[in-house]
């Protein structure tokens, strides 16, 4: 994660002001993130993304500037005239398309990782068999319905059986769980239509024509 710059702030202990990196205001906004919502919530935006104790920036991109940065997988911060200085960016430094090109998926991940590994510990040296395979599910769906509901999976899929379980795997003391996941997206482009109707026109008549 890569974020464009420098901040001009009062340093208290040495009564000088200095330029400092960045990187612990945005280790701040994920932090803050958690605290007030989830780690799968983007910590960039109005919303979350808003950086304090500053005196200005070093570098304050415009719009062709951030347009740049953010194709280069660099997430701007700008300050906006009367609404502060913002992250305006959650692209991380993958390179290539793909669900973990954002940080708010690649966090979900990590939670989702983290946990379910953990669950997974109390089926090492049981049975690979019916009963523990159901188990090592009623462990993890919950989880995942939970997450869901607060808005970080959009849909989900736990496969474990003798599909992933074959006889093969059991006789090499292995155990097997697929997990899918459909993460939630951040929005990054918002596109507006405005239509002019005429008087003697339904709505019903035109939306989704343009």
């Amino acid at each position: 994660f890569l974020d464009s710059g420098y901040k001009y702030q009062y340093d208290k202990f040495n009564d000088v002001y200095r330029y400092v990196p960045l990187n612990g205001d945005i280790a701040g906004l994920a932090v803050r993130s958690d605290e007030l919502r989830d780690a799968w919530f983007s910590p960039a935006g109005y919303n979350r993304g808003s950086i304090k104790n500053l005196v200005k920036l070093a570098f304050n991109p415009k719009k062709a500037e951030r347009d740049g940065l953010y194709q280069s997988d660099i997430n701007p911060v700008v300050t906006f005239p009367g609404q502060g200085t913002i992250l305006f960016g959650d692209k991380t430094l993958l390179g290539k398309p793909s669900a973990f090109d954002r940080i708010n998926v690649r966090r979900l991940f990590i939670v989702l990782e983290k946990a379910i590994a953990t669950a997974s510990k109390f089926s090492l040296f049981e049975f690979n068999d019916g009963f523990t395979r159901s188990q090592f599910k009623n462990l993890v769906e919950p989880f995942l319905r939970d997450i869901q509901g607060r808005r970080g999976i959009v849909d989900f899929r736990v496969v474990c059986d003798e599909t992933n379980n074959t006889g093969e795997v059991i006789d090499r003391n292995e155990f097997v769980g697929d997990i899918y996941v459909k993460p939630s997206r951040s929005i990054n482009f918002i596109q507006l239509n405005f239509v002019a109707v005429r008087s003697g026109v339904e709505f019903s008549e035109v939306v989704g024509q343009f």
